[in-house]
């Protein structure tokens, strides 16, 4: 029997239990004349002549390791041998978005081992060059290159987390692919917990890529007629670069809503949490537009610092007497509502909740793992840990009105063990199940997926949040990197953007509001800046900024994004294109070796329209769309670390 899926401009062509084609979108003539091509295995094994990475390692105790599966008829594998049922579950979004599992039950009467089970796709001969993701805290996603040779690519996770130094995204193309030009093959994996990115060559010529769960010593056995699923991989081809896999998970992943503009506490307070201060700064985010305020931390038991308090989620009454009604009823008349931060899966040797339940932290045998940030891991699959959580947690959202929670984790899983055994996958399934019984009991509140900026940013997670925080650091410079390469999974609103103090706090750069606030405009809007302490013209400024925000709102998260190949390394260039206008962002990251700025091409506007180009201190011009797209627009030259957005309408 063969499948042949089609969406966006992708198609996938499965036969039995092989690939036959995975990439360019055919006919149906095509499809039949690959009936007597050699196809991939959709499950790739030794059994099968795979001299490669296999999409299956288990045993039990050590035999049966290497399993042979017969079709059933049903779209499974049936091993009776090792006595394991294998299948396949995937399907083609009609934006061109292919997803991707395995399933495996064992079907013996004792229990096996599994080792690993990814997903793996197979690649053109044409696909020659790699393209991943790294970073640390506060650089997230930096991009870099390699070719795929012969032999094999792996990035791996063993976090607990994606991390600040995740793959994110891998994908291959032909020589040179940029944003704008080559095809691409890329996949993505949703899942927060350890992961396993690869690609390889083999010396037949054949290649493959994939990702999956990485599993730990011993994680995980599966008793007689218990199943696994593994992780959904997320692909996408484009014949368009780069900007044709954003598209397509652009429109897979756009949510129906778009992003209220917040002010956050952490960088104005920290831990100072004094009710004037922060009615005081609540009147002037509502003086500014904006139209959420989020109460970072500090606001529970014990938590004057980051040492203390982690666990003991009541509200402090030493600090709040009145407990957060006086703040959320001030916000409320404000015309904001109120978001509040919380770390669930941690907890502070310094709290009541650890000296009474030092038990309930993950570990490995009889000591506890290496602190960090004086934290430690909560093991969430124990059911008291989880109902506490559960019951805290939802006691404070049914107690007061709290729109949004900004739920952070702040430290990588070291020594994971329940009883003994490697716990990550029980964490990261546990922590899913928490966020959705959380969902399902208070469906209006928003969830934000924050991990020390951005170690946490995968498709699994947001399966169940409503935005990601992209990167502790508000540095306008290193941000523009950041969402450049973030939103090449992530449409723009999904991903956490702001305004900081003058002088950023993690790196010490200092910026001008417009090339601070002109970078956030490309995101999920936001403000972290003690605006008490701002000047009211600086103020005026940022309204003006904020107000720009909410009337380009609707074209920024609906419109598609462009980050096009400009000449000049020194400058770059976004553009989100609508119906009948974009918005354009030229920003000048350094000084130009040309002493003339090189041109600004506006990809996507219809040739035969005439366009009028609008932009702070630039005289309105119109021209028609063909050569704004062909030839582009010339901008005078612009000091480093500094920016100008245009807006370009269709007039005729």
């Amino acid at each position: 029997m063969t499948v042949h899926l089609r969406g966006g401009d992708a198609s996938i062509v499965v036969a039995g239990l092989e690939v036959r084609h995975w990439g360019s979108a055919l006919s149906e003539k095509s499809v039949t004349a690959l009936a007597d091509w050699p196809g991939a295995a959709l499950l790739p094994l030794q059994a099968n002549g795979h001299q490669g990475r296999p999409g299956l390692r288990g045993h039990r105790d050590g035999r049966t390791w290497s399993p042979s599966f017969e079709p059933t008829g049903d779209g499974r594998g049936q091993d009776e041998h090792s006595e394991l049922t294998w299948w396949t579950e995937f399907d083609l979004h009609p934006s061109g978005i292919l997803r991707l599992r395995h399933g495996l039950r064992n079907d013996g009467a004792t229990g096996y081992r599994l080792d690993e089970l990814i997903p793996i796709l197979p690649l053109p001969a044409r696909a020659t060059e790699l393209l991943d993701f790294t970073g640390r805290w506060g650089k997230e996603r930096q991009p870099q290159r390699q070719p795929l040779n012969q032999g094999s690519r792996v990035r791996e996770s063993r976090r607990g987390r994606p991390g600040h130094d995740s793959a994110y995204l891998l994908a291959a193309g032909t020589p040179g692919f940029s944003f704008d030009s080559g095809e691409v093959w890329a996949v993505h994996l949703g899942w927060s917990g350890n992961q396993t990115y690869f690609a390889e060559r083999l010396p037949s010529g054949d290649a493959f890529f994939g990702a999956g769960e990485l599993l730990l010593p011993g994680e995980l056995e599966l008793a007689p007629g218990e199943e696994y699923r593994t992780p959904w991989l997320y692909a996408a081809y484009s014949a368009h670069g780069l900007n044709g896999i954003s598209a397509a998970f652009h429109e897979f992943l756009r949510p129906a809503k778009h992003r209220p503009v917040v002010v956050n506490t952490w960088e104005a307070t920290y831990f100072d949490h004094d009710l004037t201060k922060l009615r005081r700064l609540a009147e002037r985010a509502a003086q500014v537009g904006v139209e959420r305020f989020v109460l970072d931390d500090g606001w529970f038991r014990g938590r004057r610092d980051d040492t203390a308090g982690l666990g003991d989620w009541y509200v402090d009454d030493d600090v709040w007497p009145e407990g957060l009604e006086p703040l959320i009823s001030h916000v409320r008349a404000l015309g904001m509502d109120l978001g509040l931060w919380v770390e669930p899966e941690m907890v502070n040797a310094d709290s009541d909740l650890f000296r009474a339940h030092p038990d309930w932290v993950l570990h490995a045998a009889d000591r506890l793992p290496p602190e960090w940030r004086h934290q430690q891991v909560l093991d969430l699959s124990l059911e008291d840990v989880y109902a506490y959580l559960l019951d805290r947690l939802d006691a404070l959202l049914s107690e007061y009105d709290i729109a949004y929670l900004k739920w952070d984790h702040n430290r990588d899983l070291v020594e994971p063990g329940h009883f003994g055994r490697a716990a990550v996958h029980a964490q990261t399934s546990a922590t899913y199940r928490l966020i959705d019984e959380l969902r399902s009991r208070h469906p209006q509140t928003e969830i934000e997926s924050c991990a020390s900026g951005g170690a946490r940013v995968d498709l699994g997670i947001l399966e169940r949040t409503d935005r990601v925080w992209t990167s502790d650091s508000n540095d306008a410079l290193e941000r523009r990197t950041i969402q450049r390469y973030t939103n090449l999974l992530l449409p723009l609103e999904l991903t956490g953007a702001h305004v900081g103090p003058p002088r950023t706090h993690v790196t010490g750069r200092t910026h001008g509001l417009g090339f601070r606030a002109g970078t956030a405009l490309f995101g999920s809007f936001g403000v972290e800046w003690d605006l008490t302490e701002v000047p009211e013209e600086e103020l005026d400024e940022l309204a003006t900024w904020i107000a720009r925000y909410k009337r380009f709102r609707p074209l920024l998260h609906s419109g598609r994004l462009i980050q096009t190949d400009h000449p000049d390394p020194a400058a770059q260039v976004t553009v989100v294109l609508g119906e009948h206008e974009a918005l354009v962002s030229y920003a000048q990251l350094d000084t130009s070796l040309a002493e003339r700025p090189a041109p600004v091409r506006i990809p996507g506007l219809k040739a035969d329209a005439r366009y009028r180009v609008e932009g702070e201190g630039c005289e309105p011009v119109e021209y028609p769309g063909q050569l704004l797209s062909e030839i582009g627009l010339r901008l005078p030259r612009m000091d480093p670390e500094t920016l100008i957005v245009l807006h370009v309408t269709e007039v005729s």
